[in-house]
């Protein structure tokens, strides 16, 4: 290339342009009459979709960083049994040990 001429240089510079003006033109040729005129489809994401991306991202940001997230998982409330069911499964528990007992079993 360094020892081109700037004559040179200029007419390769037009050839190239015509060049591309003809890939142009074929393509123009051989596209499909629909794709030239539509463009693409994008698919859309709802606004809450937006958010729960977002959200993870911090989160996962706040993890990297040594931070807590902004959001506190929600604990399940535990749920309480009865002092009758508690005494209910106490008592079949004690019933099965005594019969593995008297089998002279030492597991279940």
């Amino acid at each position: 290339m360094t020892h081109l001429s700037a004559s040179q240089l200029l007419r390769a510079a037009s050839i190239k342009h015509k060049i591309e003006s003809l890939q142009k033109q074929l393509s123009r040729l051989f596209a499909s009459p629909d794709s030239a005129t539509s463009p693409p489809k994008r698919r859309k994401m709802s606004t809450a979709g937006r958010r729960k991306i977002a959200a993870a991202q911090r989160a996962r940001w706040a993890k990297m960083k040594g931070r807590k997230s902004a959001a506190k998982p929600v604990k399940k409330a535990r749920r309480e049994m009865s002092a009758a069911a508690k005494a209910k499964i106490s008592a079949a528990a004690k019933k099965r040990w005594a019969k593995a007992k008297a089998a002279g079993k030492s597991k279940l």
